[in-house]
């Protein structure tokens, strides 16, 4: 028989009681602190406890702050769910000013970032209402993100801050960015290997697939390297330099130098970001995505799409032979192994892709296939899901009207849904972070499944590894954050603090 929490304000015999979670939320309590515990071992649960201390000292207002619409609702029917309080509001973009206004009086509030930032810009809301300001999904902290702006307002107040994620950045920079901007003075890490958390979790088996691009993708993708490697020469002529190796990002950051000091690089560098683009688009995601982008790109204008879309031959002649391979009912190699997979295994399956023309792609696919499958995707764009339609499909996935539910970002950080037994990357992503909480999605309750799909000689590939040499470093992180904020305990300037973590 399970032993429950027992602590006031929290329902009797709601919540297992786990040691780590215990001593977790007991750091968390005495100071501000990032809790780093992988997905599906009961975040929420620690913050619980946190919760129902400050609720205890009657201090203040508490306020929890999750990046998604979908998440926020998913930890206020938690908290709904197990917290003997009835005074806790959910706040979004969706509720009016005058609502609002109302919904700010809570003494719990679960709310999304970017309304929260503006709320307290407009000083509808105080920060001095909080004693506990509660960051999930903590990674989020960096440049001009609306968490940035809240820890802003937050800068001179008492409350206790706690972040949580399952990973912390790989980056240093970052890492240093989150403790500074949240007056950070300790870490709270468990991971997978720790002794207390061991019996609580399951195996994750991960599977890299490999597929060949047919060969129509194939001379497409030549024609378009041929056009990049044009406009490479010319900007290397011009001066530039950029290394034999292509990169898109090296390319971005060039993009300040030409606009300053080498304007005649201009068509031909932003030229080269847009094929890099299309390219990336087409290896990793197939025939529509990709000329859906260019349709887009061509109708935006500005430097270069002329000289692109027009009168560049190799370009344009890439164009012509997808719209064939399209008429033929060619898409990409991915399409036929994601119905392989998916038959191959009884359950619900999630399939994740960085691009919302792939969603479409992959599940019309699967419909004509006869296979059920959902869609969640975010709130822009004309096409994007608003709130109340992103919760429903959640349900509708968690209650199996369909088996299959295709996701974009939105589905990556804290989708609790415990029966899926199989995650698919339809894409890579060159990111610990995303690759962390797309594969904590499975492996809850049972073993896991994880499937990459990778086609060969692609921007699948550099992600690959780019996305493994990442992992390496994040999981290293947490200690070094630790050992840097014990180094400088006692010193008041938190700059000087973190200035030996740099």
């Amino acid at each position: 028989m399970p032993e429950f929490i027992e602590k006031k304000y929290v329902q009797k015999d709601s919540i297992e009681k786990r040691d780590y979670q215990t001593n977790l939320a007991t750091q968390a309590i005495k100071e501000n602190c990032i809790v780093v515990l992988p997905t599906g071992l009961g975040k929420t649960a620690v913050a619980l406890h946190v919760i129902a201390e400050y609720l205890s000292r009657g201090s203040g207002g508490i306020l929890f702050l999750a990046p998604t619409r979908v998440l926020v609702n998913q930890h206020y029917e938690f908290l709904k769910n197990n917290l003997t309080i009835e005074d806790i509001s959910l706040i979004t973009g969706e509720d009016t000013i005058q609502n609002r206004a109302k919904l700010w009086t809570s003494t719990i509030i679960c709310a999304t970032p970017e309304i929260a930032r503006n709320d307290l810009e407009r000083e509808l809301v105080s920060p001095k209402q909080f004693s506990l300001v509660i960051f999930d999904e903590v990674h989020r902290t960096v440049g001009e993100y609306a968490y940035s702006g809240i820890a802003q307002r937050f800068e001179n107040s008492s409350a206790r801050i706690v972040g949580m994620t399952a990973t912390l950045p790989s980056e240093k920079e970052k890492a240093t960015e989150i403790l500074t901007k949240l007056r950070i003075t300790s870490v709270a890490e468990r991971t997978e290997d720790s002794e207390d958390v061991r019996p609580y979790t399951q195996k994750t088996n991960t599977e890299w697939v490999n597929v060949e691009l047919p060969p129509e993708l194939k001379e497409i993708q030549t024609l378009i390297k041929s056009a990049l490697d044009q406009r490479y020469d010319t900007l290397r002529k011009n001066g530039i330099r950029l290394t034999e190796q292509q990169s898109l990002s090296a390319l971005l950051r060039n993009r300040p130098i030409v606009l300053s000091q080498n304007r005649r690089s201009a068509k031909p560098l932003f030229t080269a970001i847009r094929i890099h683009y299309a390219l990336n688009i087409l290896e990793a995601h197939g025939i529509t995505p990709f000329l859906k982008f260019c349709a887009r790109a061509k109708a935006k204008k500005g430097i270069g799409v002329k000289d692109l879309f027009e009168l560049d031959t190799n370009f344009t002649k890439a164009i012509g032979l997808a719209r064939d391979a399209q008429m033929q009912g060619i898409e990409h190699s991915k399409i036929p192994k994601l119905k392989e997979i998916i038959e191959s295994v009884p359950g619900k399956v999630l399939i994740f892709t960085s691009y919302r023309d792939s969603v479409d792609l992959i599940h019309d696919q699967l419909v004509k296939l006869g296979i059920p499958a959902g869609i969640l995707i975010g709130k822009a764009g004309a096409t994007g899901l608003k709130q109340k339609k992103q919760i429903e499909t959640v349900q509708n996935f968690r209650e199996g009207v369909f088996r299959v539910l295709i996701a974009t970002r939105v589905g990556e950080e804290g989708l609790d849904i415990a029966e899926v037994n199989q995650v698919i990357f339809y894409d890579n992503v060159p990111s610990s972070v995303r690759f962390i909480q797309r594969r904590g999605r499975t492996g809850r309750k049972d073993t896991g499944k994880l499937v990459v799909l990778i086609a060969k000689n692609t921007i699948d590939e550099t992600y690959y590894w780019i996305g493994r040499r990442k992992m390496t470093a994040a999981k290293s992180m947490g200690n070094q954050m630790t050992q840097v904020l014990e180094k400088n305990q006692g010193i008041e300037s938190k700059k000087t603090g973190l200035d030996a973590f740099l």
